[in-house]
């Protein structure tokens, strides 16, 4: 080659150097990614909630995909399908009841939902969709109750029949076959709680507090705790806040066990398994409270369930148990 033509040749070969690291660049930044590892998945969540916050890192922890976050409260008046459409996913994860409700309108992709008490009624029969109920069985929190409690046989609760009602005759089975007795009463106003809680008096020996909007409001569980302690009846609950508040007991689900869960679904999803292939699942594990200082001032003796336990202050000890 002619030494004029040596530094166009060597300028020319920069260039084309220069271009195809760029090319190179670009295809590793925004060209294919794996089966799931940087696949999006859109969260949709009715509210930001501590729970929902918790389920949501113990499914990334499992997943590890990309996620984009959709808070139902923080977009009124946005049309969610079409948002969702746009944004194309290859997946949706709806993270409580109001996240399935829309979420169920979606028929083109997967759908896992996850923080849901009971979602088989809101569904019928769809194909996309499949994920992790918080539901814990009547008979395993029967069986909890009745371990802490082996002397207190007489179980109330209240309950609305247009919200709980198969979930109470399944309890009420499970009670008869463990020989003990359920004292339920129907509700359908919160406003009638103070009468139906205080005709429960001299008639139970521990309350069950259910997950229930209709009997767990604000002004019901103030009225519920002021008569456990005049009256020395346990409460047995579905959340550790309100043993926090002055409840004996509860039994909760763990959000981020659920939450990996979950992500094992999404990530068999992605990885090519059929949505309609993976089926609904319960939790797997839950959480059991118990409030030490009302269990002292109510004479019950904890010594054998705390030896399972893991304490985790002077007031509250924790323990998990598999609920399968």
């Amino acid at each position: 080659m002619p030494v004029v033509f040596k530094p166009l040749y060597s300028r020319l070969l920069v260039i084309i150097m220069k271009k195809l690291i760029f090319f190179i660049l670009f295809a590793i930044a925004f060209g294919p990614r794996p089966a799931y590892c940087g696949s999006e998945i859109v969260v949709l969540q009715g509210i930001r909630v501590k729970p929902y916050a918790e389920a949501l890192e113990g499914f990334a922890a499992v997943c590890g995909c990309r996620l984009k976050e959709m808070v139902l409260s923080e977009m009124p008046g946005v049309n969610v399908s079409r948002k969702i459409d746009g944004l194309k996913p290859r997946m949706v994860l709806a993270l409580g009841m109001q996240g399935l409700a829309e979420a169920r309108k979606i028929r083109d992709i997967p759908v896992v939902y996850l923080m849901v008490l009971n979602p088989q009624a809101m569904l019928a029969g769809e194909s996309n969709i499949t994920g992790v109920s918080m539901h814990i069985p009547p008979e395993k929190q029967l069986a909890a109750l009745a371990d802490a409690l082996p002397f207190k046989t007489n179980i109330g609760l209240l309950y609305d029949p247009d919200r709980s009602a198969l979930f109470v005759e399944n309890a009420r089975q499970a009670a008869a076959q463990m020989g003990l007795n359920l004292v339920a009463r129907q509700i359908r106003d919160a406003r009638q709680a103070p009468d139906l809680i205080l005709g429960l008096q001299d008639k139970i020996d521990v309350f069950w507090m259910l997950p229930d909007v209709t009997v767990a409001t604000p002004e019901t569980v103030e009225f519920l705790l002021l008569f456990s302690f005049e009256n020395k009846v346990p409460i047995f609950s579905f959340s550790e806040k309100y043993v926090e508040m002055g409840a004996f007991m509860s039994m909760d689900i763990d959000a981020r066990d659920m939450g990996r869960q979950a992500g094992e679904m999404a990530a068999a999803i992605l990885a090519g398994t059929d949505v309609d292939r993976i089926e609904p699942v319960y939790a797997a594990r839950a959480v059991v409270s118990t409030n030490v200082m009302i269990a002292r001032k109510m004479g019950i003796n904890l010594t054998l369930a705390m030896t399972s336990g893991v304490k985790i202050n002077e007031k509250i000890f924790r323990r998990v148990q598999s609920i399968n």
